[in-house]
């Protein structure tokens, strides 16, 4: 028997972690092709960061309370939702809403929990798995051989990346991270060097360690103050993909550059992406990633676990940015 009500987490008011209140919504029900979840564990991610701040509103007709991936089992179902049954367990990517004991989600966006993970590791995927698939395998068209650099290794992007990256047979790869003991970790999940972006220059250090080639992917989620910087440190008809400009939205660059190095400067956000688009990484994700977490070569790293209540601590943690992988809320 299904409640009428759920918990959920409420942004008061712009602000910081201390905005993020319990609240209690309406239970929802899912319309045609989706699927109601009974959550486990949601995932604490950057752009629940800048919704809660007031500048990232949710699409239409996501729920005004944050949150971008869950994992738990299914309670629910709508109409003309062919594979999931009710009571199986499942992890998926959501438009908003997964802050709470109930989410919606569409079918095609839900991927069955890997084999050898639990719940919580579960919910650490969606969101960066989804992310790193569509901007290094597709976007940035990484092929096996070829160099790497992913900025901020050891966010939860940052591992995801790494471990994709090494998935996909990279020849080099190559990250950036704030403090030595964080460079450290990137080397030992498969990164062939880490750079302290606080006490190096990583494009110099970067010509240093390809002998002045440069790499083929860089992907970036610093933005303006890492573009020129950046178009230095690619190869000849290297990639630059970004997917986050937390160092400003502007930044400037000598165009010759990357016209005589034949680069590609692209990018892209999922949030608003159509389910439909969404549902072709997931399958992707399925065939091609989940049987690795099964064999144990992919893991799901978990930085800290907080109470579903207890949303505001996870968030000033992820403030803090002093975390390494992923922060978790649980049920």
């Amino acid at each position: 028997m299904l409640p009428q009500t759920m918990t959920v987490i409420e942004i008061s008011q712009p602000g910081g972690p201390e905005v993020l209140k319990a609240g209690e919504r309406p239970l929802p029900q899912p319309a045609e092709g989706e699927v109601l979840i009974r959550v486990h564990a949601a995932g604490v991610n950057r752009p629940d960061v800048l919704q809660r701040s007031g500048m990232y509103p949710p699409p239409p007709g996501a729920p005004d309370y944050p949150g971008l991936e869950v994992a738990g089992e299914i309670a629910a179902l709508g109409k003309n939702v062919g594979r999931w049954k009710i009571g199986d367990k499942v992890c998926a990517l959501v438009a908003g809403g997964g802050y709470a004991t109930y989410c919606v989600a569409p079918a095609e966006q839900c991927l069955p929990v890997p084999s050898g993970l639990d719940m919580a590791e579960a919910a650490a995927l969606p969101e960066n798995w989804f992310t790193v698939w569509t901007n290094i395998a597709d976007r940035g068209a990484l092929k096996s051989g070829e160099s790497i650099l992913i900025h901020g290794g050891a966010s939860g992007i940052g591992v995801a990346a790494i471990q994709l990256a090494r998935l996909l047979g990279a020849g080099k790869i190559y990250a950036t991270a704030g403090t030595d003991e964080k460079c450290r970790f990137c080397e030992s999940i498969g990164a062939t060097a880490a750079i302290n972006y606080k006490t190096e220059d990583f494009a110099a250090r970067i010509q240093d360690l390809t002998g002045g080639r440069g790499v083929d992917v860089i992907l970036d989620m610093v933005g303006g103050k890492y573009f020129t910087p950046n178009v230095k440190s690619l190869a000849e008809d290297g990639r630059l993909v970004i997917i986050a400009v937390q160092g400003g939205p502007k930044g400037e660059t000598d165009l010759s550059v990357v016209m005589r190095k034949r680069l590609t400067v692209t990018g892209s956000t999922l949030r608003p992406r159509p389910v439909a688009f969404k549902g072709a990484i997931a399958r992707a994700l399925e065939e091609k990633v989940w049987p690795a977490f099964a064999r144990g070569e992919m893991k799901a790293i978990i930085d800290s676990r907080f109470p579903l209540e207890q949303a505001a601590a996870a968030h000033a943690r992820i403030d803090h940015a002093d975390h390494v992988g992923k922060i978790l809320l649980t049920i």
